[in-house]
């Protein structure tokens, strides 16, 4: 690693630290991308959570001197973003995801998903908000889909469902944040395993889909994260096949799956080439996210349970 000095003789204001820190995360090569996307806007979130700052703030408080003990907060934030390669979002212990915060630890993957788009739009006219009752966010972590989803589909309950007890306790605490504990439940389950007889008008994924081609190269900071959230297999839809296969039975005779499978969608088309997957478009960046019915899940259902790998 590049020799880093912590020195920050002179700097006074909010933004020299911020600026400081951006050059410092630059010379060290960090890799953004879980809630940034750029160095300053990094050493941003670090300074502002140091000093306890909204996340917009008037342009005067940029202005703003540090105190002594401030400035050491800010550079021990630094030192650590930078030696330890963990995600900004587990030093702060928060992320934001579709303009709410979320609780995140090292049991969840940090939230990024373009799903949020989804919720922005709600889902872009694929299905009827008045009539969607029941909502699953299957794979969940922090529960962030789910519980975003809510404000898009306010007639809903949800169901957060994870594999990992440790990233529901996560997603609890984000039940409670927001005091939903009458609307949103989290339910400990091997994707469908403990949701027998459950039926849903939409269901939502953001599963494992990492390959292992590009598991062996991801950036340190993506090393940080639960491999149980990433890891899917030489082709990475060891998952998305068994959500395929299992879908219909949950689904409600209008439901709606939608499944993001990032970087897997080639391989996802390639091995599927019969499902009428809908791909959805970004403007705000991501990939690899499809919608289909359950009506075209039930025809190519001999095809699904086929070719789930044992």
């Amino acid at each position: 690693m590049t020799n880093i000095n912590y020195q920050y003789d002179g700097l006074e204001t909010v933004i020299d630290f911020v600026r400081w820190g951006g050059s410092l995360f630059k010379r060290a090569k960090l890799f953004f991308g879980h809630g940034t996307d750029n160095a300053f806007d990094d050493a941003r979130v670090l300074v502002f959570y140091a000093l306890n700052l909204p996340q917009q703030v008037p342009e005067t408080y940029w202005q703003a001197r540090l105190s002594p003990e401030e400035k050491r907060q800010v550079t021990e934030l630094f030192k650590h973003r930078i030696e330890s390669r963990k995600p900004t979002a587990y030093l702060t212990g928060e992320a934001w995801f579709a303009g709410m915060r979320f609780i995140v630890n090292e049991s969840t993957l940090v939230p990024r998903s373009p799903i949020a788009e989804l919720i922005a739009t709600e889902f872009q006219n694929w299905i009827e908000v008045e009539q969607v009752h029941r909502v699953l966010d299957l794979c969940t972590g922090s529960g962030c889909i789910g519980i975003a989803s809510l404000q898009a589909l306010p007639y809903a309950q949800v169901d957060l469902a994870d594999i990992s007890p440790q990233a529901l306790a996560v997603a609890q605490q984000n039940i409670d944040l927001y005091d939903l504990n009458e609307t949103v439940r989290a339910v400990e389950s091997d994707l469908f395993s403990n949701l027998q007889g459950q039926k849903y008008d939409l269901i939502l994924s953001n599963p494992p889909y990492v390959d292992e081609i590009e598991m062996n190269a991801l950036p340190d900071e993506f090393q940080q994260e639960p491999q149980l959230g990433l890891a899917a297999g030489e082709d990475g839809l060891d998952l998305v096949r068994r959500i395929l296969a299992e879908a219909a039975e949950h689904l409600t005779e209008e439901g709606v799956l939608i499944v993001e499978v990032g970087v897997s969608q080639f391989y996802l088309e390639q091995a599927y080439p019969e499902l009428p997957f809908y791909w959805f478009e970004f403007e705000q960046g991501g990939e690899g996210v499809f919608a289909i019915h359950k009506s075209e899940l039930d025809v190519f259902q001999e095809i699904l349970e086929a070719r789930v790998q044992p």
